[in-house]
């Protein structure tokens, strides 16, 4: 019986890439099983409550991937969501995430994070979820992810927005129209309106 439940711990794992103990508890599987798992080195502890299958080949999503498992109400943001449509030459030496006004900011051992407060529909609208490592992530679609460069492009530098806007366009990876739309959620729709038309020709 315990080697079962130990191997049904091992597939659920497998299958979800970054486990956490309440992903047992929904299939009715008491915590010591996962004890005992992590004793015979069939998953190991990456973070406090999250645990993975030793040595899984994990993509260059991981970290947003077990930022996202931690704080599955937050959505990758600015640079970090750069990376991931390509459309920045800049390395995120951390993840960049959105999380709303009054969220706590999560605490992860192994990830370093750095939280941004959005509001209102700058917050929940232009959120993809996309799966890395078996862990759905929460995203900014491109054009969001420009216009929220704008936004906060005296932190980020005014270089890396317009190499996004560029990029974004050069690579087509949306309509013009849909810039302008998050432009305006943003805010930022008079201050990206210069670039965009020079951009254009």
């Amino acid at each position: 019986m315990a080697k079962s439940r130990v191997q049904q711990i091992v597939e659920i794992a497998r299958k979800k890439g970054l486990l956490r103990p309440r992903d047992l508890a929904e299939v009715g599987i008491p915590r010591q099983y996962l004890r005992m798992a992590h004793d015979q080195g069939l998953v190991q502890r990456v973070a406090r409550g999250l645990y993975r299958i030793p040595d899984a080949m994990m993509s260059e999503n991981a970290s947003l991937a077990e930022v996202c498992k931690r704080a599955p109400s937050g959505v990758i943001c600015l640079i970090s969501a750069l990376s991931f449509h390509e459309l920045t030459t800049q390395i995120p030496h951390f993840v960049y995430l959105a999380i709303e006004e009054k969220a706590h900011a999560p605490l992860i051992e192994t990830v370093e994070v750095r939280c941004y407060r959005f509001s209102g529909s700058a917050f929940t609208r232009g959120i993809e979820k996309h799966d890395a490592d078996g862990v759905e992530i929460r995203v900014y679609c491109a054009a969001k992810t420009v216009a929220d460069c704008f936004k906060y492009r005296n932190k980020i530098g005014l270089d890396v927005a317009i190499e996004a806007l560029r990029d974004c366009l050069s690579q087509r990876k949306t309509a013009i129209d849909d810039l302008v739309r998050y432009g305006r959620i943003c805010r930022v729709e008079k201050v990206m309106k210069p670039y965009l038309e020079a951009l254009l020709g």
